[in-house]
């Protein structure tokens, strides 16, 4: 029986033993790194450079405005007896738009034809009186050259029709005067009444029947109404000083109106501002834009010939719409997309893969590596780049710097640096911007919600 014990005692004991055994050597092996103690690969997001249509855009807000808009202001100040017109009335030029009382310019009409047949009276007296008085100097001539007067008399007599003469030309300026004043007065008179000087709608009707106005003539003058191209409508936007730059005259635009959600129009650039809009001025928050019109080419509002708008807009990134005319209304607000540019068939990368990285810290990192530790590092210069991580085909990232082009709205053109087929890194953006290394080990991280539709 004592043996019996001692058997399974000496069994425990070296079960132990080799269970300890076990444990060293497995912590052995960890530490070394033989097994499972491998450099642990960091989980990327990875994409391969692609060839991509690239076009840049530069998108602004701003608001629809007529094209061409007159604003209708009195030269004469009166009340207002005739208003045939009502706001959103179509009116043709040379159309009666408003007549103001004319009375009082016609009292000056009056006095301005009254005042030329007095000066022409007037003038026809100093002409008489100089026929005579130059008949008297001819006859005191002769009596002066027969020595029957003295000469006093006689230069008497040629004063006298030099005076007279003196007086005739002026009585003829003013019949001059006279009658220019009468002509004003009728101009006065014919501005009592409005016409429409263009084709158009009546946009705003700001006065009423029997308002009284002030006339331009006598200072700013009262806005009595807008005779308007609705057929010709415009979007106003501000663009940012950064970006007005890339935009170019003659530039297609995609246009799209609130008030029509879902529908695109076609544009194109007519206008850029030389001056700027400057907000808050002089503060942390000041803005400057410029002001840039987009004419808008599909039909709108009343049908129009639109022959010429196929040959201006070419891009296939503006798509045509084919349903009812819509109707557009000054002061609609808008967003537009602005084509400015178009690369085709360019070496494209997501723009989360590109990334502005301090070489410097890069070759710190070799330097280190390579001198002693205990050598003190000498303060380098900000060397900022433009880079990109690719990985090689042992998933070891490679710094590379690059030079890029334009851009849309996901996708940089690469000028020059990589190629298309190149795998690189494009997320996160902490490990792209910040924390990944060159020469480190990564694996492609997969997407939670693609394990979930994999596993169903």
């Amino acid at each position: 029986m004592a043996k019996k014990k001692n058997a399974t005692k000496r069994i425990f004991v070296l079960l132990g033993v080799l269970v300890l055994l076990i444990v060293v050597v497995a912590i052995t092996v960890k530490a070394t790194g033989l097994v499972g103690g491998g450099e642990k690969a960091t989980k990327v997001e990875m994409s391969e450079v692609e060839l991509k249509t690239i076009t840049q855009l530069v998108t602004a807000s701003g608001n629809i405005q007529p094209e061409i808009e007159v604003r209708i202001s009195p030269d004469v100040s009166g009340e207002i007896v005739a208003l045939p017109v009502v706001e959103g009335v179509h009116v043709r030029r040379g159309q009666l738009l408003a007549r103001i009382k004319p009375d009082f310019y016609q009292a000056q009409v009056d006095q301005a034809v009254a005042s030329v047949l007095q000066s022409k009276a007037n003038e026809a007296q100093r002409r008489a009186d100089l026929m005579n008085s130059e008949l008297e100097a001819a006859r005191q001539k002769k009596l002066y050259d027969s020595g029957a007067i003295s000469e006093s008399t006689y230069q008497s007599a040629t004063t006298r029709y030099q005076v007279l003469a003196a007086s005739h030309e002026a009585s003829e300026y003013s019949v001059q005067i006279a009658e220019a004043r009468l002509k004003e007065s009728r101009e006065q008179l014919a501005k009592t009444t409005i016409y429409s000087p263009m084709d158009g709608t009546i946009s705003i009707l700001s006065v009423e029947l029997g308002e009284r106005v002030v006339g331009t003539s006598q200072m700013t003058g009262t806005e009595m109404m807008r005779v308007a191209k609705l057929d010709q409508m415009e979007l106003i936007v501000d663009v940012n000083e950064n970006d007005v730059v890339n935009v170019a005259l003659g530039d297609t635009a995609s246009v799209e109106v609130d008030a029509y959600p879902n529908r695109l129009f076609r544009g194109v650039v007519t206008e850029i501002a030389n001056s700027a809009r400057v907000v808050g001025r002089g503060s942390q928050e000041q803005i400057t834009n410029f002001p840039v019109k987009i004419r808008i080419l599909d039909p709108h509002n009343i049908s129009f010939d639109l022959s010429g708008a196929d040959d201006i807009i070419s891009n296939s990134e503006l798509p045509v719409s084919s349903t009812p005319v819509p109707n557009f209304r000054p002061g609609m607000s808008g967003t537009v997309d602005v084509f400015t540019h178009t690369v085709s068939e360019a070496t494209a990368v997501l723009i989360q893969a590109v990334t502005v990285r301090d070489f410097s810290e890069f070759d710190k990192e070799e330097d280190e590596e390579e001198s002693d530790s205990t050598a003190v590092a000498a303060p380098d210069e900000e060397d900022l780049r433009r880079i990109v991580f690719v990985i090689d085909e042992n998933n070891r990232t490679r710094i590379v710097e690059v030079e890029t082009g334009i851009a849309d709205d996901t996708h940089y053109v690469i000028v020059s640096g990589i190629s298309v087929g190149d795998k690189i890194v494009t997320g996160p953006y902490r490990a792209v911007s910040r924390t990944l290394k060159t020469d480190e080990l990564v694996e492609e991280r997969k997407d939670s919600r693609t394990d979930r539709s994999d596993s169903n």
